[in-house]
């Protein structure tokens, strides 16, 4: 079976979404959800799953001791799953093209730096977009500029507040997110 780690900052939707999909669908199991912030509800989601966690500062990021827990795990895919630190270098350079992350917006408009979550669902709106969506891509060394995997729209009212785009973002999310994950490791 194959072997997925998810990281996650905050409140972990995503992530046990991940984790229920692949209970069902057996090609692959989340062995451990890595977090940067002892608060986020993440790590309750995953517990009530038997998924262990491992907390870690922005420190031990950068250093070598995350990169060292996920060799031991020697996962097929790492999901980056709301995760809002800059992925370090030296873990992509050691899985390349096994790292993915979600982004809640049409890739290459509104990524990058402190570009997440509800900051990109106010400038949807703000900037008067017809249509917003999600991205699924490779991780690289820049914020948001990996090979786009796959990207999934949905059209906008001129009724629609950030809330409710984050609503029809976070339904795309649900339903798609997980299905390319299975897709990737089948291949």
């Amino acid at each position: 079976m194959k072997k997925i780690v998810v990281f996650a900052s905050g409140s972990g939707t995503n992530a046990e979404n991940i984790i229920q999909y692949f209970k069902k669908n057996k090609i692959a199991k989340v062995v451990s959800v890595f977090t940067n912030n002892a608060a986020a509800k993440v790590i309750e989601r995953a517990k009530n799953h038997q998924v262990p966690t491992e907390i870690f500062s922005k420190n031990e990021l950068l250093d070598r001791n995350v990169l060292q827990k996920i060799q031991k795990i020697a996962p097929d895919l790492i999901v980056l799953a709301g995760f809002l630190l800059k992925f370090p270098d030296n873990i992509i350079e050691k899985y390349p093209n096994k790292i993915i992350n979600i982004h809640p917006a049409l890739l290459p408009n509104y990524g990058g730096k402190g570009m997440y979550g509800m900051h990109i669902h106010r400038a949807v709106v703000d900037n008067k977009e017809k249509e917003t969506g999600i991205s699924i891509h490779f991780v690289n060394e820049h914020y948001d500029e990996g090979a786009i995997i796959f990207q999934k729209s949905v059209a906008l009212e001129s009724t629609d507040t950030a809330e409710t785009v984050a609503e029809k973002i976070h339904e795309l999310e649900q339903k798609y997110f997980p299905e390319i994950i299975s897709r990737l490791l089948e291949e």
